[in-house]
């Protein structure tokens, strides 16, 4: 593995053990040429993916792009780091077994939103603001009372 800060091509790993959600294992490593420690993360990967993004752009899939955009949704919001990963982590499981090598920006953008729906309302419209380009105050009404008629319906208010 090549270190972050000199370039030197070996490094001595100092210690491994599994992530909290254990979809990765987290290694601690040493530079033989200058030293520094760092860190690096090993995660099983069924394919590879392709993204078909709108104008039939294609990009490799970024699993640390999809957290960050969830990470960007979520912030101060009470929700744990493990949860946010293992959202992003099982998406990326859905589309790896799904078959398919490549997959519409669209499908994962849908996936994510259902995920969100069940962690938290505030993230979820954040979310959706981006994934459906709101563009007036009233997208946010509009979206914001649907998902609040859905959570009164499923208490069982109405």
């Amino acid at each position: 593995m090549r270190c972050p800060f000199c370039g030197h091509e070996d490094s001595q790993v100092k210690d491994s053990r599994p992530t909290e959600d254990a979809g990765a294992i987290r290694r601690r490593r040493q530079c033989e040429g200058c030293g520094a420690r760092f860190t690096t993360f090993e995660r099983i990967q069924l394919r590879e993916l392709t993204v078909l993004k709108s104008e039939d752009k294609r990009e490799p899939f970024d699993r640390e792009k999809l957290l960050r955009s969830v990470s960007i949704a979520a912030r101060k919001r009470p929700i744990d780091a493990v949860r946010l990963e293992k959202l992003v982590s099982g998406i990326q499981r859905q589309l790896e077994t799904q078959g398919e090598s490549e997959v519409r920006s669209g499908k994962i953008g849908e996936m994510v939103m259902e995920g969100l729906k069940g962690l938290d309302s505030v993230a979820y419209i954040r979310f959706a603001s981006v994934y459906k380009d709101f563009t007036e105050a009233k997208d946010f009404e509009e979206f914001a009372g649907s998902v609040s008629e859905v959570a009164h319906n499923e208490v069982g208010g109405g």
